[in-house]
This record gives C-alpha cells, sequence and structure tokens, in this order.
C-alpha cells in the first residue's frame, strides 16, 4: 500500500466515504457531507453567475456605460426578493410569470424543430439515413423498422378509438417498441452511474490507499 500524504486528498476520500456510509442507513456523517455538498454548490453558482453573467451583462452596461435600458430586467430581477417581505411577497410572480413566458415561448419552436421534424425526417428512408448510421447493407432494414416502430407507437397513443382490429395490432406492436426504448434509457443511465461508482471506487483505492495503480 502507498497511502496518499495529500490532504486534499484525504479530504475528498472522507467525503466520498461519508457519503456511501448511506448504504448503511442515515447517519451525521452522510449528512455532513451532504450539506457540504450543497452549500459548496451553492456557492459556485452565485459566484459563477455573479461574475460571468450580472457583472458583464448587467451592472457593466448599467452602471459603468450608461445603457440606461438595462433597468428594466435589473427591476424585474429584484422583484425576485419581495418573496422574503411578506407585506409584498406577491410581486415575485411577476419576475416568474416573465422567466416562464420566455423560456415556454423559446422552447416551443426548438422543441418542434428537434423533436418533430427532425423526428418525422429521421423515418424517412434516404442514402444519408444509412451513412449517419453507418447501416451499410442493412440500412433499408433498420429504416423499415424504424419507421413501422414510429407509426406503431403513435397507434398505440390513439385513444379515439377502441384499439381492435388493426389498430390493436399496432398498438401492441407500439407498446413493445416503447418498452425497448424505456430499457434501453434505464440501461443507458444505470451504465452512467456505475461508471461514476467505479471512478470513485478507483479514486479510493488508487489516489487515496495506493492498492491499485
Amino acid at each position: 500500500m502507498n497511502i496518499s500524504l495529500d490532504p486534499w486528498i484525504w479530504i475528498s476520500a472522507l467525503l466520498t466515504v461519508s457519503i456511501f456510509s448511506f448504504l448503511y442507513r442515515d447517519n451525521p456523517f452522510y449528512r455532513f457531507a451532504e450539506h457540504i455538498f450543497v452549500g459548496v454548490a451553492n456557492g459556485w453558482a452565485v459566484t459563477f453567475y455573479w461574475h460571468n453573467i450580472l457583472v458583464p451583462s448587467l451592472f457593466d452596461p448599467l452602471f459603468r456605460r450608461g445603457q440606461l435600458l438595462l433597468i428594466i430586467p435589473f427591476i424585474i430581477g429584484i422583484l425576485y426578493l419581495t418573496r422574503f417581505i411578506p407585506r409584498v411577497s406577491w410581486l415575485v410572480r411577476i419576475p416568474i410569470g416573465i422567466t416562464m413566458g420566455y423560456y415556454v415561448g423559446a422552447s416551443i419552436p426548438a422543441d418542434v424543430q428537434a423533436y418533430i421534424i427532425k423526428q418525422t425526417q429521421g423515418t424517412i428512408l434516404t442514402s444519408q439515413n444509412f451513412q449517419a448510421w453507418n447501416a451499410g447493407n442493412m440500412g433499408v432494414v433498420w429504416s423499415i423498422i424504424l419507421f413501422v416502430g414510429v407509426i406503431c407507437t403513435l397507434s398505440y397513443f390513439y385513444f379515439s378509438k377502441e384499439h381492435k382490429g388493426v389498430l390493436g395490432i399496432t398498438s401492441r406492436i407500439g407498446i413493445i417498441f416503447v418498452m425497448i426504448g424505456f430499457g434501453a434509457a434505464f440501461g443507458y443511465t444505470v451504465m452512467a452511474r456505475i461508471s461514476l461508482l467505479i471512478g470513485r471506487l478507483q479514486f479510493l483505492l488508487g489516489d487515496w490507499l495506493g492498492v491499485i495503480h
């Protein structure tokens, strides 16, 4: 064993072990590490937004370069603080409503383009599909499977008519594609979490304890 003498590695390792201790049960070590994580994350976020967004995009242009039009977003942002004043806390609805309206309006065209138009284009049999997938001779087969999967999945979510006859068959095929998609997404999530776990174990056994190299 070649245990590290770096104090920062020790701090990181002890915090990691404290988080892992939750696998046994909730305990003060886990809560201590959890609170440190939340505090550091919030401190980093506040610092990042201050130096990279508020100062260069609002305070410098408004107070140093005299771009007075920015007083409007400045006032809207200040209204968030009214949440802590009970008598005027209702004013916080104004910036929340503006923020939600802006992001909904901005996300709808992007979502339509990404999740409807692009998905529809992806079901059309073209040579570009085969090249993008590196499908080779199986390109036509995979394109047909994709097209059938999209149509059958859409038929499964068509509730205006009872799922009988042809619609019943396509809807049953559609649920198979849905379950395959959910299974792939879940498997990817598990794989990502296992990858994080392996990274932490390599840190503990390698960088900290020196058991592995």
